[in-house]
């Protein structure tokens, strides 16, 4: 982020045109165009706040995302009526925004189920801060060095496998909060990752990224600070390259789908409400209801494995269709 926010659009439900011209703030214009309280109720008043400063905010309800086994039968069929079908075939640039529930069945741990054994009586919460690694690196590093052991060992699954074949047929950029670089193993060309990813390091006085060492935490070998690991933290920026482009492909976008996240971790929450106002197509493929599921155009119940490559198969039908 280039400027702080200039406070000129404080009032969530106030925002108009002229109020966003006055600030630079990408994540600001995503409220704006929402027509929400900082684009999303459901964080809540610390939300709106944490908003017009770029930061990364947890959601008010405790809770980690919980990926039921929802079968991809019957009422889902019914709902894949020919209109949609159509609609998903002739979209030219699709934007698929996804969160935790679409790794949690890779068998990735979603961030408040990540603590289990010796990490039961830690809140991941207090760990992923830059107080927390300030105050113990080691612990904090262990922490994540235990959470990437895991994420190597996942292996995409086939909501992943789905949007990287969707992209021979259209342009279909990524925009995940998902630190784990599954869809790059999955083989998607082009993903904007919101939270950085957990496989790789960072030098913490800002050398820039480094390949991780010995030491818990590793020294920087170019100027000897600690190494941490390279996600972003409750209250720090969200890449600005990153959201600009996550802002740039919804608002370019023919369809957006909100895949396995619970619409709540801002400013991510924004970016479907975003599309509504723009008049984008908005699908919605989640087994329970979210503070999207109202404004969604299509809600899908069920899991993106289960789902992703049953919308894949109906729009590869009416293509088919189309072209006889």
């Amino acid at each position: 982020m280039t400027e702080p926010c200039c406070g000129k659009a404080r009032h969530c439900r106030a925002f108009d045109r002229a109020r966003q011209e006055h600030c630079q703030c990408p994540v600001l214009r995503v409220a704006a165009a929402s027509g929400a309280p900082c684009a999303g109720a459901a964080a809540g008043l610390r939300a709106r706040r944490n908003l017009r400063n770029g930061t990364l905010v947890q959601p008010r309800r405790r809770g980690g995302y919980h990926g039921g086994n929802v079968p991809a039968t019957g009422g889902l069929v019914q709902a894949l009526s020919p209109a949609l079908a159509a609609q998903i075939a002739e979209a030219r640039r699709v934007t698929a925004l996804t969160g935790a529930g679409m790794s949690a069945e890779s068998g990735v741990p979603t961030f408040r189920d990540a603590q289990t054994g010796l990490w039961a009586r830690y809140d991941p919460a207090e760990l992923a801060t830059p107080e927390a690694f300030e105050r113990d690196p080691s612990r904090v590093w262990q922490w994540y060095a235990w959470r990437r052991e895991l994420v190597t060992r996942a292996e995409p699954n086939a909501g992943h496998r789905a949007l990287a074949r969707w992209a021979r047929h259209a342009r279909v950029t990524v925009v995940t909060q998902n630190v784990d670089g599954l869809h790059q193993q999955a083989g998607s060309p082009e993903v904007l990752e919101l939270h950085g990813n957990l496989r790789r390091s960072i030098c913490s006085a800002g050398c820039g990224e480094q390949p991780v060492g010995e030491g818990e935490p590793p020294p920087c070998p170019r100027c000897g600070a600690p190494l941490r690991p390279d996600v972003v933290w409750f209250g720090e920026m969200l890449p600005e390259a990153a959201l600009n482009g996550a802002l740039a492909a919804v608002e370019a976008a023919d369809i957006v789908l909100s895949i396995g996240t619970a619409n709540q971790v801002q400013p991510a929450a924004s970016l479907p409400h975003l599309a509504r106002r723009n008049g984008c197509l908005v699908v919605e493929v989640n087994p329970e209801e979210t503070p999207l599921t109202p404004e969604a155009d299509w809600s899908l119940r069920g899991t993106a494995a289960g789902l992703l490559p049953l919308l894949l198969e109906a729009a590869t039908e009416q293509r088919v269709q189309r072209d006889e």
